[in-house]
């Protein structure tokens, strides 16, 4: 029975905890989804000023014909308007369905005096930007477990709404992990969290999203604390899930061993990752969120696994 009792409390515990971080997300959110649009903006007229020929139905450019092609495909009415023969070439049309999961477990509320802002704000903006980016682009982007895949404007703000509804659902925690949601092949996942988990347990959900070929992307956010491990003499270590502390004197001298095991917490999640093709991208919260939105849209683009026959369209 003590051991009920106990759990109880802790539960008791994290529902609080809960309840005053969505408080403090609701009063952020609109914020977050001003930063989030002003992110994607700067991201869109880089990356996706590059089209390329395909098969579709829009109409790109004209090339010279090229010996050995097909006649049928020289566009004749332009051809006649200079000695040379020409192609009309039409834009490759691949509407890509991207499901985003955002984590916003007690530990992503971790922030110190070195980071631009803390981690789940980080999070949050980099997850909805890229929704963001996505519709712009003429794709389609779901919340992971929460709804279908959407083109539609104003995907930052009802992105908000259905997070910020799912904060305020009475007895609600976040989990540090997605749900085990099998994705059908040709769409991909971005998952956006520290993943300061058990690797077996990344793993294992790798693999439940994978399961029929889906690809995915993960963006592990990191205070840069939690990378140099700068303390130094006496300090004391709160854990952000539990009432337990950790006093110790000289904290310098756990460097070495927390710098490896980080590295060995990492190298875990890269193999894990590598073994369905997924990647892996580390972010730390002093460096701009453009920085790592740019890096994720790139991987994106470079993914052959895109829905080739799927056709692109405007948000509606």
């Amino acid at each position: 029975m003590a051991k009920v009792r106990l759990l109880d409390k802790s539960e008791s515990r994290a529902r609080r905890r809960h309840q005053n971080h969505a408080l403090e997300l609701a009063r952020r959110f609109p914020g977050l989804c001003a930063s989030a649009k002003e992110a994607a903006a700067s991201v869109m007229h880089g990356v996706h000023g590059r089209r390329r020929a395909g098969a579709g139905e829009t109409f790109w450019q004209f090339r010279p014909f090229v010996a050995g092609e097909a006649a049928n495909r020289i566009d004749w009415r332009r051809s006649a308007k200079d000695e040379r023969l020409y192609v009309r070439e039409r834009e490759w049309e691949a509407a890509h369905t991207v499901y985003l999961w955002i984590d916003r477990s007690a530990s992503m509320w971790f922030t110190s005096g070195l980071a631009l802002q803390s981690k789940i704000d980080r999070a949050l903006v980099l997850g909805l930007a890229a929704a963001d980016l996505l519709v712009r682009s003429g794709e389609r982007a779901g919340l992971l477990g929460l709804t279908p895949a959407f083109a539609v404007r104003h995907i930052v703000e009802r992105f908000a709404e259905v997070l910020l509804a799912q904060e305020t659902t009475a007895g609600y925690v976040p989990e540090e992990l997605p749900a085990r949601i099998s994705l059908p092949r040709g769409a991909q996942a971005i998952l956006i969290g520290d993943f300061l988990t058990d690797p077996a347990l990344i793993s294992a959900m790798i693999e439940s999203i994978a399961e029929r070929g889906a690809r995915g992307h993960l963006v592990m956010i990191t205070d840069p604390v939690e990378e140099s491990f700068p303390f130094i003499g006496n300090t004391e270590f709160v854990d952000v899930d539990s009432p337990a502390r950790l006093r110790v004197g000289q904290a310098e001298t756990f460097r070495p061993d927390y710098i490896r095991r980080l590295a060995l917490h990492r190298d875990a999640i890269a193999a894990a990752a590598r073994a369905r093709d997924w990647t892996l991208m580390v972010h730390r919260t002093d460096r701009p969120a453009t920085e790592a939105l740019l890096a994720l849209r790139v991987q994106l683009d470079a993914n052959p696994g895109f829905n080739p026959h799927a056709k692109r369209g405007a948000a509606r």
